[in-house]
Protein backbone atom coordinates (compact mmCIF):
# COMPACT_ATOMS: atom_id res chain seq x y z
CA UNK A 1 0.00 0.00 0.00
CA UNK A 2 1.73 3.22 -1.02
CA UNK A 3 2.28 5.93 1.77
CA UNK A 4 -0.59 7.97 2.58
CA UNK A 5 1.60 11.20 2.97
CA UNK A 6 4.10 11.22 0.03
CA UNK A 7 6.86 14.02 0.16
CA UNK A 8 8.13 15.91 -2.38
CA UNK A 9 10.42 18.30 -2.75
CA UNK A 10 10.16 21.99 -4.77
CA UNK A 11 14.35 23.21 -3.95
CA UNK A 12 14.05 23.70 0.00
CA UNK A 13 10.53 23.30 0.31
CA UNK A 14 9.04 20.26 0.93
CA UNK A 15 5.88 19.32 -0.10
CA UNK A 16 3.69 17.08 1.95
CA UNK A 17 1.14 15.77 -0.24
CA UNK A 18 -1.95 14.21 1.43
CA UNK A 19 -2.87 10.82 -0.44
CA UNK A 20 -5.10 9.19 1.90
CA UNK A 21 -7.69 7.65 -0.35
CA UNK A 22 -11.25 8.94 -1.03
CA UNK A 23 -11.73 12.92 0.33
CA UNK A 24 -8.38 12.48 2.01
CA UNK A 25 -9.90 11.17 5.16
CA UNK A 26 -8.06 11.08 8.69
CA UNK A 27 -7.35 7.35 9.35
CA UNK A 28 -5.27 5.63 11.61
CA UNK A 29 -2.61 5.24 8.98
CA UNK A 30 -2.94 8.88 7.71
CA UNK A 31 -1.91 10.22 10.95
CA UNK A 32 0.83 7.97 11.58
CA UNK A 33 2.27 8.79 8.09
CA UNK A 34 1.63 12.55 8.93
CA UNK A 35 3.56 12.17 12.12
CA UNK A 36 6.33 10.27 10.43
CA UNK A 37 6.27 12.97 7.58
CA UNK A 38 6.74 15.72 9.72
CA UNK A 39 9.67 14.40 11.56
CA UNK A 40 11.33 13.63 8.57
CA UNK A 41 11.12 16.80 7.29
CA UNK A 42 12.27 18.46 10.07
CA UNK A 43 15.75 16.41 10.04
CA UNK A 44 15.89 16.97 6.45
CA UNK A 45 17.77 20.31 4.34
CA UNK A 46 13.84 21.78 4.03
CA UNK A 47 13.52 25.04 5.11
CA UNK A 48 9.81 25.25 5.00
CA UNK A 49 6.92 22.80 3.82
CA UNK A 50 3.91 23.06 2.49
CA UNK A 51 0.58 20.57 3.51
CA UNK A 52 -1.90 19.93 0.17
CA UNK A 53 -4.39 17.85 -0.51
CA UNK A 54 -4.41 14.75 -3.83
CA UNK A 55 -7.61 15.18 -5.44
CA UNK A 56 -10.47 17.28 -4.95
CA UNK A 57 -10.10 17.79 -1.51
CA UNK A 58 -7.33 18.92 1.44
CA UNK A 59 -9.33 16.41 4.13
CA UNK A 60 -13.12 16.10 4.64
CA UNK A 61 -12.17 14.90 8.33
CA UNK A 62 -11.89 12.20 10.34
CA UNK A 63 -12.44 8.58 8.83
CA UNK A 64 -15.85 7.95 10.10
CA UNK A 65 -16.09 4.06 8.55
CA UNK A 66 -12.82 3.50 9.90
CA UNK A 67 -13.96 5.06 13.69
CA UNK A 68 -17.76 4.01 14.58
CA UNK A 69 -17.56 0.79 16.03
CA UNK A 70 -14.83 1.40 18.21
CA UNK A 71 -14.46 0.98 22.04
CA UNK A 72 -14.06 4.50 24.19
CA UNK A 73 -10.65 2.95 25.17
CA UNK A 74 -9.77 2.28 21.17
CA UNK A 75 -11.55 6.04 20.14
CA UNK A 76 -9.49 7.63 23.71
CA UNK A 77 -5.79 5.77 21.57
CA UNK A 78 -7.20 7.18 18.10
CA UNK A 79 -7.71 11.00 19.70
CA UNK A 80 -4.76 10.96 21.09
CA UNK A 81 -2.73 9.78 17.89
CA UNK A 82 -4.67 12.54 15.92
CA UNK A 83 -3.13 15.18 19.07
CA UNK A 84 -0.24 13.76 18.35
CA UNK A 85 0.10 14.20 14.35
CA UNK A 86 -1.54 17.94 14.96
CA UNK A 87 0.91 19.27 17.57
CA UNK A 88 3.58 17.89 14.95
CA UNK A 89 2.30 20.69 12.69
CA UNK A 90 1.50 23.18 15.28
CA UNK A 91 5.28 23.05 16.80
CA UNK A 92 7.23 22.25 13.74
CA UNK A 93 9.91 24.91 14.41
CA UNK A 94 9.71 25.68 10.30
CA UNK A 95 7.26 27.34 8.24
CA UNK A 96 5.06 25.63 7.32
CA UNK A 97 1.89 26.58 4.60
CA UNK A 98 -1.37 25.03 4.12
CA UNK A 99 -2.92 25.09 0.38
CA UNK A 100 -6.59 24.46 0.97
CA UNK A 101 -7.27 22.87 -2.43
CA UNK A 102 -10.19 21.65 -1.42
CA UNK A 103 -13.09 20.60 1.14
CA UNK A 104 -11.07 21.53 4.85
CA UNK A 105 -13.80 20.25 7.31
CA UNK A 106 -13.44 19.43 10.82
CA UNK A 107 -10.42 17.48 10.88
CA UNK A 108 -9.16 18.69 7.83
CA UNK A 109 -9.86 22.19 8.70
CA UNK A 110 -7.72 21.25 12.35
CA UNK A 111 -4.89 20.36 10.21
CA UNK A 112 -4.86 23.81 8.27
CA UNK A 113 -5.11 25.61 11.57
CA UNK A 114 -1.93 23.79 12.55
CA UNK A 115 -0.38 25.62 9.95
CA UNK A 116 1.79 29.12 9.82
CA UNK A 117 -0.20 30.02 7.10
CA UNK A 118 -3.38 29.30 5.12
CA UNK A 119 -3.93 29.70 1.58
CA UNK A 120 -7.59 28.76 -0.18
CA UNK A 121 -8.20 27.81 -3.73
CA UNK A 122 -11.06 30.45 -4.61
CA UNK A 123 -14.94 29.39 -5.29
CA UNK A 124 -15.54 28.72 -9.76
CA UNK A 125 -18.57 28.09 -10.96
CA UNK A 126 -18.32 24.17 -10.63
CA UNK A 127 -17.27 24.21 -7.66
CA UNK A 128 -17.11 26.00 -4.22
CA UNK A 129 -14.65 24.48 -1.56
CA UNK A 130 -15.87 24.33 2.31
CA UNK A 131 -13.92 24.48 5.34
CA UNK A 132 -15.25 24.50 8.70
CA UNK A 133 -15.48 22.80 12.45
CA UNK A 134 -18.59 21.25 11.68
CA UNK A 135 -18.53 18.83 14.90
CA UNK A 136 -21.34 20.91 16.70
CA UNK A 137 -23.90 19.86 14.10
CA UNK A 138 -22.46 16.02 14.68
CA UNK A 139 -23.16 16.32 18.00
CA UNK A 140 -19.62 16.37 18.94
CA UNK A 141 -17.49 18.66 21.17
CA UNK A 142 -13.86 20.08 20.80
CA UNK A 143 -10.45 19.22 22.19
CA UNK A 144 -8.24 21.17 23.46
CA UNK A 145 -5.63 20.38 20.35
CA UNK A 146 -8.28 22.21 18.74
CA UNK A 147 -9.61 24.78 20.43
CA UNK A 148 -6.50 25.92 21.91
CA UNK A 149 -4.79 26.71 18.27
CA UNK A 150 -8.18 27.82 16.90
CA UNK A 151 -8.14 30.68 19.71
CA UNK A 152 -4.46 31.59 18.21
CA UNK A 153 -5.90 31.75 14.78
CA UNK A 154 -8.95 33.13 14.73
CA UNK A 155 -10.51 36.67 16.21
CA UNK A 156 -12.64 36.00 19.10
CA UNK A 157 -15.36 37.70 17.14
CA UNK A 158 -15.31 34.57 14.87
CA UNK A 159 -15.60 31.58 17.56
CA UNK A 160 -19.40 31.65 17.47
CA UNK A 161 -19.78 30.71 14.00
CA UNK A 162 -16.75 28.60 13.24
CA UNK A 163 -16.96 26.29 16.74
CA UNK A 164 -20.57 26.75 18.52
CA UNK A 165 -22.84 26.96 15.45
CA UNK A 166 -20.17 24.69 13.19
CA UNK A 167 -20.66 26.07 10.06
CA UNK A 168 -19.11 25.50 6.75
CA UNK A 169 -17.83 28.44 5.26
CA UNK A 170 -16.85 29.53 1.50
CA UNK A 171 -13.60 30.81 0.85
CA UNK A 172 -14.56 34.36 1.32
CA UNK A 173 -16.56 33.67 3.96
CA UNK A 174 -13.67 31.82 5.86
CA UNK A 175 -11.16 34.69 4.94
CA UNK A 176 -13.81 37.40 6.38
CA UNK A 177 -13.62 34.90 9.62
CA UNK A 178 -9.94 34.28 9.86
CA UNK A 179 -9.93 30.93 8.88
CA UNK A 180 -8.02 31.31 6.13
CA UNK A 181 -5.26 34.41 5.21
CA UNK A 182 -5.53 34.41 1.34
CA UNK A 183 -7.57 33.27 -1.05
CA UNK A 184 -6.17 32.30 -4.74
CA UNK A 185 -7.23 31.08 -8.31
CA UNK A 186 -7.16 27.00 -7.84
CA UNK A 187 -4.78 26.40 -10.72
CA UNK A 188 -2.04 28.54 -8.96
CA UNK A 189 -2.67 27.83 -5.28
CA UNK A 190 0.38 25.10 -5.03
CA UNK A 191 2.80 27.44 -6.53
CA UNK A 192 1.32 30.51 -4.60
CA UNK A 193 1.88 28.09 -1.45
CA UNK A 194 5.28 27.26 -2.16
CA UNK A 195 6.53 30.73 -2.91
CA UNK A 196 5.06 31.72 0.47
CA UNK A 197 7.06 29.32 2.26
CA UNK A 198 9.76 30.12 0.47
CA UNK A 199 9.43 33.67 1.97
CA UNK A 200 8.64 32.28 5.03
CA UNK A 201 11.61 29.84 5.06
CA UNK A 202 14.07 32.81 4.16
CA UNK A 203 14.62 34.20 7.59
CA UNK A 204 17.13 32.40 9.45
CA UNK A 205 16.24 28.86 11.04
CA UNK A 206 16.80 29.98 14.86
CA UNK A 207 14.98 33.29 14.78
CA UNK A 208 11.86 32.34 13.55
CA UNK A 209 11.70 28.71 15.30
CA UNK A 210 12.33 31.02 18.71
CA UNK A 211 9.37 33.58 17.65
CA UNK A 212 7.38 30.52 16.53
CA UNK A 213 7.95 28.56 20.12
CA UNK A 214 6.92 31.79 21.52
CA UNK A 215 3.70 32.65 19.49
CA UNK A 216 2.26 28.82 20.08
CA UNK A 217 3.62 28.38 23.64
CA UNK A 218 0.17 29.36 24.80
CA UNK A 219 -2.10 26.93 22.88
CA UNK A 220 0.85 24.28 23.52
CA UNK A 221 0.66 24.78 27.40
CA UNK A 222 -2.98 24.79 27.66
CA UNK A 223 -3.25 21.26 25.50
CA UNK A 224 -0.51 20.13 28.43
CA UNK A 225 -2.91 21.64 31.00
CA UNK A 226 -6.28 20.75 29.88
CA UNK A 227 -5.97 17.79 27.03
CA UNK A 228 -6.34 14.80 29.23
CA UNK A 229 -9.60 16.57 31.25
CA UNK A 230 -10.79 17.50 27.48
CA UNK A 231 -10.28 14.29 25.64
CA UNK A 232 -12.60 12.30 28.35
CA UNK A 233 -15.30 15.38 27.97
CA UNK A 234 -15.27 15.16 24.14
CA UNK A 235 -15.31 11.11 24.42
CA UNK A 236 -18.68 11.54 26.35
CA UNK A 237 -20.04 13.82 23.52
CA UNK A 238 -18.40 11.11 21.15
CA UNK A 239 -20.59 8.05 22.89
CA UNK A 240 -23.78 10.49 23.65
CA UNK A 241 -26.62 8.71 22.13
CA UNK A 242 -27.75 12.18 19.82
CA UNK A 243 -24.07 11.76 18.05
CA UNK A 244 -24.10 8.01 17.61
CA UNK A 245 -27.41 8.61 15.87
CA UNK A 246 -25.77 11.34 13.65
CA UNK A 247 -22.34 9.70 12.89
CA UNK A 248 -24.14 6.60 11.84
CA UNK A 249 -26.28 8.31 9.59
CA UNK A 250 -23.26 10.15 7.98
CA UNK A 251 -21.39 6.79 7.85
CA UNK A 252 -24.42 5.96 6.21
CA UNK A 253 -24.25 8.46 3.70
CA UNK A 254 -20.92 7.66 2.87
CA UNK A 255 -21.16 4.34 1.89
CA UNK A 256 -23.87 5.02 -0.61
CA UNK A 257 -21.63 7.37 -2.15
CA UNK A 258 -19.05 4.80 -2.34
Amino acid sequence: MPEPIEIQRDGEIAILRLRGGRANAMSPVLLAALTRAVDQVMVSDARAAVVVGDGAAFSAGLALPDLIDLDRAAMAAFIDDFATAMRRVLECPMPVVAAINGHAIAGGCVLALMCDARLAAAATAERTPRIGLNEVQLGIGLPAVVVEPLRLRVPPSSFTPIALEGGLFAPADALRLGLVDEIVDATALEGRAIARARTLGDAPRAAYAQVKRAIVRPAVDAIDRLGAAEREAWLDTWFSAPAQQRLRAAVEKIAKRA
